[in-house]
């Protein structure tokens, strides 16, 4: 049986709405320290020049110049040239930018480019959650080197401002956030169903699942996808992911059922069919049991 197999990382990053922003950069010298309100979104920082220290959650990370870090949570935090000094306000500071640039300190020995990511309603449940508060890739692994190839670009797009230019940096720093995941899925143990990716069993039925969900799948296929028994892959999956592989496909459909009925005036029945269910009772009785609400209501709020 030929498998058609798709990208779950891609797939889950395209159904949230990833959207991307860069802000003011900061230049920064000598003495100094910025206290940061807890973001609104997923907020990332790259030190493209020199060092500083990152106070976030009561843990103190350096960072050195090619280092990136996102805040997937809104916390509060610090950046300084040194742990123990009192911050100021980083607002005021932003404020006063000239030419996109901030200014703190008394030299310019530091430069931080930075930004955030906006994501759908649905993106804490599919995504954040599955990431801890603070993703540090340090930037002098030669792992690193796309993520430094991407910063470089948006470096070029921002100084020499050719046309678009802001445009191809917002989308430069997409292209950052995803060597950014897959370089923190390469390193570290992810949770949920980021494990399953990093899960030699149990990421080729995931990607199968996200390759077919309408698929009448069993797991018996599955099983055969990833060349293991039907035990072993039912217990790898759930232990590894959280839920067996059906109910895994259970809300992967209404996610996408969600999305559906969010961004089109499609029916409940064509919607049904093309994520998996035989008719709209069905669906209707899937998306309720999965969100507590049906799917009609759910569409009444947009």
């Amino acid at each position: 049986m030929s498998i058609q197999t798709a990208d779950p990382l891609e797939d889950v990053l395209a159904l949230v709405g990833t959207t991307s922003h860069l802000s003011v950069g900061l230049a920064a010298g000598g003495p100094w320290a910025l206290a940061f309100d807890p973001p609104p979104a997923v907020k990332f920082n790259a030190v493209r020049r020199g060092a500083c220290f990152l106070m976030v959650d009561g843990e103190q990370i350096p960072l050195a110049a090619g280092d990136c870090f996102l805040l997937t949570r809104p916390r509060a935090f610090v950046l300084a040239s040194s742990p123990d000094l009192p911050p100021e306000p980083a607002h005021p500071v932003f404020a006063a930018a000239v030419d996109g640039v901030a200014r703190v300190g008394t030299a310019d020995e530091v430069f931080i480019l930075g930004g955030r990511f906006g994501f759908g309603e649905r993106a804490e449940d599919l995504l954040l959650d599955a990431l801890p508060p603070v993703v540090h890739v340090p930037g002098a692994s030669p792992a690193a080197a796309t993520v430094r190839w991407a910063l470089d670009q948006i470096d070029a797009e921002l100084r020499d401002h050719p046309p678009a230019a802001g445009l191809v940096a917002d989308h430069l720093a997409q292209v950052m956030l995803i060597h950014l995941l897959r370089l923190h899925l390469r390193d570290h143990t992810p949770t949920g169903w980021l494990a399953g990716l990093a899960d030699p069993v149990v990421a080729p039925a995931l990607r199968a699942l996200h390759a077919r969900p309408a698929h009448q799948w069993t797991v018996a296929e599955l099983a055969a996808v990833s060349a293991v028994s039907r035990s072993t892959l039912a217990a790898r999956f759930k232990r590894t992911v959280g839920q067996g592989p059906l109910d895994y496909l259970t809300h992967w459909r209404i996610e996408l059922a969600s999305a559906r009925l969010r961004r089109s005036d499609g029916t409940l029945a064509a919607i049904a069919h093309q994520v998996g269910y035989g008719s709209e009772s069905a669906l209707s009785t899937a998306f309720k049991r999965v969100t507590g609400q049906t799917p009609r209501a759910y569409r009444s709020r947009y």
